[in-house]
């Protein structure tokens, strides 16, 4: 099984559709570039696509596609087999060049399916904790725009082990920005909630792009989350991928779901 992952227009994919040429400027310090392959048994994953500007790409196809997958070479939790990965003009991965930087040294924020606090701390100790061991030090009133954004002013004080799936979750993404990664990586956070507690998370996410401004990749299999959300989509389908400006999205969707477009879409 061979997945192949493409921009549409071979360019990288700007906030509201702008094509970037290969040579432009923004193009080059914030853009992530990526050409990478790796295979697991008969499963195999190619990659190569650019992502420039600020908000919202969203990975999207059902379960078992290979989303995952790809958010754990971007973060460096995997290896690819060949190719190379780059974020900001930085290398973070070359085949040829022998160059793989480690997890926890490519500034990138990670929100995983589970929040995985640490227990023995209090919401605000783990809060400082991420704080501490980001990437740069904590700008001027971040935690208390992090807190605030997320509603965890009533939690602070309060144990991992005392709180709903939805209130960890937040405390997550708080500790996910409040380390100040170049780019937030969200790998299907909301998956295990309700309904509720989803809807209620989704709008804490949906300000994050605009109230801290890190670009952020979001993998997820439901419609309205990418309704919600998406400035621009990486698709799977019939074995490849494709990078799509939102209104090719809904064009595109529309057609297959044989409605008008995304807008037209009930939610899962």
């Amino acid at each position: 099984m061979v997945l192949s992952l493409r921009s549409v227009n071979s360019n990288p994919i700007a906030l509201k559709g702008e094509a970037l040429g290969p040579g432009s400027e923004r193009a080059g310090a914030g853009a992530l570039e990526v050409d990478l392959e790796k295979s697991y048994g008969d499963f195999r994953l190619k990659a190569t696509f650019a992502l420039a500007g600020p908000g919202v790409t969203v990975v999207f196809w059902p379960s078992g596609a290979g989303k995952t997958t790809l958010l754990s070479l971007l973060a460096g939790l995997a290896k690819p087999d060949r190719g190379f990965i780059r974020h900001q003009g930085r290398t973070l991965y070359d085949s040829a060049k022998k160059i793989f930087v480690a997890p926890e040294k490519r500034n990138f924020s990670y929100v995983f399916q589970r929040a995985l606090l640490f227990t023995h701390f209090s919401v605000k100790t783990n809060l400082l904790f991420a704080a501490k061991f980001g990437g740069r030090p904590l700008e001027p009133g971040a935690f208390a725009r992090a807190v605030g954004l997320l509603g965890l002013e009533e939690l602070l004080s309060r144990q991992p082990r005392s709180l709903s799936g939805g209130e960890a979750q937040r405390v997550a993404i708080g500790r996910a920005l409040l380390a100040q990664g170049d780019l937030l990586i969200m790998d299907e956070p909301l998956s295990s909630l309700d309904r509720e507690r989803k809807d209620e998370l989704l709008a804490y996410i949906v300000q994050i792009p605009e109230r801290f401004g890190a670009p952020i990749v979001y993998v997820t299999h439901a419609e309205d989350e990418l309704r919600l959300l998406a400035d621009r989509v990486l698709t799977v389908e019939r074995g490849q991928c494709q990078l799509k400006t939102r209104a090719e999205f809904e064009l595109g969707w529309g057609q297959l779901k044989g409605g008008p477009g995304l807008s037209g879409v009930g939610a899962n």
